[in-house]
């Protein structure tokens, strides 16, 4: 691996790109400590440093939204928003595409219609953004709409109308801007610019959650009183190398489907032949987390906001309990909801159809299978039992924190990179940015990072 990384520094072009995206990368983090206009950084820091105090403890939005922006919504910083309002856009457009005939069209239309898609995702990023920018200002005015305590201090100065403009504007920008930077790293860079940013601004919060790990082993005790020592941290190394080896199974892993190609002589050339068709473990990535994640932060909101009420009813008060990261109702919801959008999301986005028709029209079959519908059948049924296993696997996953929280009373923010959302991320773009690495270094007679086969990006390549 290490050699494989000095050659990539000896190729000049190589070199640029590495240098390209390392600058970017530390623009985006910048822009996750500069403070938006308006706000009063005293008394936020105060805020927020008792909120996020037991909400890294119990997971709570705070937590999950402090984690995926890269600790900028701490500071309530520029880069708050992060690169997510691109990323809503563009599930919502993939999700749109089998119902719009219109969009499913353009999908077909090579380079043009790809581009107007684009288009269509940065409008549609501007119009999430100034969403999420209004609730984000409104939040930071009067943060008990969150089911969060009132600050001692107004964690804002000036008027409250000018404050949410101003943010809805700054942050809007900001998150244009870094769409923007993201696709110069997919073009000058190495890797996904889009994910890459996500990426770091999670890894960004690992050292802390190492340094809050370490630090209970020499107290003796994990923050709620429950004991932990030092061979528990070490055994909790050994768990994190044995889950993300999993992770890389379930992001590489896939099935094979033979097919057979009728043998065509294209001018002096001889194609055609036996070949493969894989389907992923993992087709839907991680998506089912991030929609289902999405899902059940509406009654964590909307939940506890009741139940703190004057007049609240004893119902809100146990929905609040049962919907928090540790309850029942919450965890079996979100098992429930992961499993549902791993079949939903393959649904919408694997067409048996079409692909047995492309089949057709290019002269291959599946050995024992009829061209046609019975090979769309074949493939429904093979994808199905495939997305079985791999939804199992990443419900898994997805709830292996909450164990870890549960059982043995690791704050979630630590935990959340056993599992879920976070390793799902993190191993995927690191998988997708080292594949593109290895294809620059064979390209140029240089070795790989495998002294024998090749990696794979998570589109199977």
């Amino acid at each position: 691996m290490w050699r494989a990384l000095l050659n990539a520094w000896k190729v000049k072009e190589l070199r640029n790109r590495l240098l390209f995206t390392a600058l970017i990368i530390v623009l985006v983090r910048f822009a996750s400590w500069i403070p938006c206009p308006g706000v009063n950084p005293a008394a936020l820091e105060d805020f927020i440093g008792s909120v996020t105090a037991s909400s890294r403890s119990s997971g709570g939005v705070m937590a999950t939204i402090d984690l995926f922006s890269g600790g900028a919504i701490t500071h309530f910083a520029l880069g708050a928003l992060g690169i997510m309002p691109y990323i809503t856009a563009s599930i919502i457009l993939q999700l749109l595409m089998p119902v719009i005939p219109a969009l499913e069209k353009l999908q077909r239309e090579g380079e043009t219609g790809h581009g107007k898609i684009a288009q269509y995702t940065r409008y549609l990023t501007l119009v999430v953004c100034a969403v999420q920018g209004c609730m984000v200002s409104l939040a930071m005015i009067n943060p008990t709409k969150l089911g969060l305590p009132a600050p001692a201090t107004p964690l804002f100065v000036g008027s409250e109308i000018t404050f949410v403009i101003v943010n809805i504007l700054v942050l809007t920008c900001t998150t244009m801007v870094f769409t923007w930077l993201g696709e110069q790293v997919t073009e000058r860079g190495i890797g996904n610019g889009v994910s890459l940013i996500i990426t770091i601004g999670i890894v960004s919060r690992m050292p802390h959650s190492v340094i809050e790990l370490f630090d209970m082993a020499m107290k003796g005790s994990t923050p709620d009183g429950s004991p932990f020592r030092p061979v528990q941290f070490l055994l909790l190394m050994g768990v994190f190398c044995v889950v993300t080896a999993a992770t890389i199974l379930l992001s590489q892993g896939y099935r094979r489907v033979p097919i057979q190609m009728v043998r065509k002589s294209v001018g002096r050339q001889m194609m055609g032949g036996s070949t493969y068709m894989p389907l992923k473990v993992n087709f839907a990535n991680v998506m089912p987390i991030i929609f289902a994640g999405a899902i059940l932060m509406i009654p964590q909101t909307v939940f506890p906001a009741l139940a703190n009420r004057p007049d609240a009813a004893r119902i809100w008060q146990t929905l609040a309990i049962s919907f928090n990261q540790d309850g029942l109702g919450y965890i079996l919801t979100y098992g429930v909801l992961i499993l549902l959008f791993s079949f939903f999301w393959v649904a919408t986005q694997f067409n048996p159809l079409q692909i047995a028709d492309n089949l057709k029209k290019e002269s291959a079959y599946i050995p024992g299978i009829s061209p046609g519908q019975p090979t769309a059948d074949y493939l429904d049924a093979a994808m199905t039992r495939v997305t079985a296993g791999g939804a199992v696997f990443l419900l898994v996953l997805a709830l292996f924190p909450m164990f870890l929280y549960n059982n043995f009373g690791i704050p979630f923010m630590v935990a959340q990179f056993f599992g879920g959302t976070s390793l799902l991320i993190m191993v995927g773009v690191v998988l997708d940015t080292m594949s593109q690495l290895e294809s620059h270094l064979t390209m140029r007679h240089y070795d790989g990072f495998l002294k024998s086969g090749r990696l794979r990006s998570r589109s199977g390549n």
